[in-house]
């Protein structure tokens, strides 16, 4: 079985998860996170490279990596979902797949700002609103895309 190489790449603050807003985002920790899509990723033959940053443009240059390289991404892009023109751009590079995923539903939460997202113009998939399983479902989702492209 090849194995694919996939990005996970997170935005502002998911470094805190599990510390920040748990009602919200859970308990799961970052770290604990890391290790569940490393594992879901080698049950699936995915490759998975956990990345966070809190710095625009190292998500940028992240993602213009990517569309070099045409990998598969998933992207919680957190805040910058909802006004970043930059990530939007960044995105529309992207030839591999993108799932765009949220742990909380941004459309259910009462800030209206969060309401709309200038990445899922480009996401060939959205899981939004299932907790920090939505990164297994993301990585099933792509797994599945990869295995049969058509």
């Amino acid at each position: 079985m090849t194995t694919r190489t996939v990005l996970v790449l997170n935005g502002p603050n998911l470094g805190r998860l599990g510390k920040r807003q748990p009602e919200i985002y859970g308990s799961t920790t970052y770290a604990d996170l890391v290790g569940l899509c490393e594992q879901w990723g080698r049950d699936l033959g995915l490759e998975v490279e956990v990345r966070q940053t809190n710095h625009e443009g190292v998500l940028l240059d992240w993602l213009n990596q990517a569309a070099d390289d045409e990998t598969p991404v998933v992207l919680n892009a957190a805040a910058w979902t909802h006004y970043s023109l930059a990530v939007y751009d960044a995105c529309a590079q992207l030839s591999a797949p993108l799932v765009e995923l949220h742990i909380s539903d941004p459309k259910a939460r009462p800030e209206v700002f969060r309401h709309t997202s200038y990445v899922s113009p480009h996401a060939d998939h959205e899981v939004v609103g299932q907790g920090v399983d939505g990164y297994r479902q993301a990585l099933e989702h792509l797994a599945g895309l990869l295995a049969d492209p058509t």
